[in-house]
């Protein structure tokens, strides 16, 4: 049996609807590394301030850490702002379809209740031609 066009529209919104999903736990993601970073980063600092005899002596290991971390920070934050836009464009495709399946909808709606008007208009003629 052949689709209507809304009925192919509405599996496009779903699978449209299933990669916002996607994108919105890779940005969930994203954001947990980046959390977790700022928490080692905050660990680091922390011991490298300290007045500890020990951890003075893995001074520059610390530093070491904190620039690297530092890094890794940055690159989650371009990371995290692409998944931001990824997050946006999915869900304005998804709308979008989902405008477009709406329209196709109300149009088969519309030519449903325009085929029934015809068919009343022909029983209603081929009655009136049965009485004469």
């Amino acid at each position: 049996m052949a689709q209507s066009r809304s009925e192919k529209l509405k599996r496009l919104v779903t699978v449209q609807r299933h990669l916002e999903k996607m994108a919105e736990i890779d940005l969930a993601n994203t954001t947990r590394q980046r959390q977790e970073a700022a928490e080692t980063m905050e660990a680091v600092a922390e011991a490298i301030n300290s007045l500890n005899p020990v951890h003075r002596g893995f001074s520059r290991h610390y530093s070491g850490q904190y620039s690297r971390l530092q890094q890794q920070d940055q690159m989650l934050a371009n990371v995290q702002q692409m998944h931001e836009m990824r997050v946006v464009r999915e869900r304005t495709k998804g709308d979008r379809m989902e405008d477009h399946m709406k329209e196709a909808r109300s149009a088969e709606d519309r030519e449903a209740a325009d085929d029934a008007i015809y068919d009343l208009i022909d029983q209603h003629i081929a009655y009136k031609k049965g009485e004469d």
